[in-house]
């Protein structure tokens, strides 16, 4: 699928996300190693312009996309993004979390997500979005259920994706 510009808008709102991310990790200047890579062969998602962890940017600490591992060792820079974006004003607005995991580097045809408002036009007291990554899950939960950002790896479902029930389509 070819990767199509962000409009106007969209950059506005991903923008402000990814420069806290970026600044988070600059303040934070240390966050968890990544595990190793399983010695699974594990289809890898589509290719990212993000850097390789064999040429790290010097500017910038923390969290990294690590496009040859496991979900389990990009589960720190999912869980990054979607701290930041729960910690901005478009913290019950689906699309921020796409457009931040995707600022990121994450392969926007593997993501799934719910509704941001019930069928009655109220916001939704649960919000989820996940990445599939090979045949592994990033699955977040955001919203005032929870009242914090929730992330976790697990098996992707059977028939493919990672979220059980109705999502909404990433068509933007």
């Amino acid at each position: 699928m070819p990767r199509r510009a962000l409009t106007a808008h969209a950059r506005r709102r991903v923008v402000p996300v990814v420069a806290v991310l970026i600044t988070a990790g600059l303040v934070s200047g240390c966050a968890a190693e990544p595990s190793p890579a399983g010695t699974s062969a594990m289809p890898s998602p589509a290719a990212t312009q993000a850097p390789s962890p064999e040429s790290p940017d010097p500017t910038t600490t923390g969290p990294r996309l690590v496009p040859e591992g496991a979900a389990a060792d990009n589960l720190p820079l999912f869980t990054a993004v979607a701290e930041t974006v729960w910690a901005s004003p478009q913290k019950a607005e689906g699309r921020a979390y796409i457009d931040g995991l995707v600022m990121a580097g994450f392969d926007q045809a593997a993501m799934q997500i719910t509704d941001d408002a019930t069928t009655i036009g109220n916001p939704a007291e649960s919000l989820q979005f996940s990445v599939q990554w090979g045949q592994e899950c990033l699955i977040g939960q955001v919203g005032s259920a929870a009242d914090a950002v929730i992330t976790i790896t697990t098996d992707a479902l059977p028939g493919g994706g990672c979220l059980l029930g109705a999502t909404r389509p990433i068509d933007w």
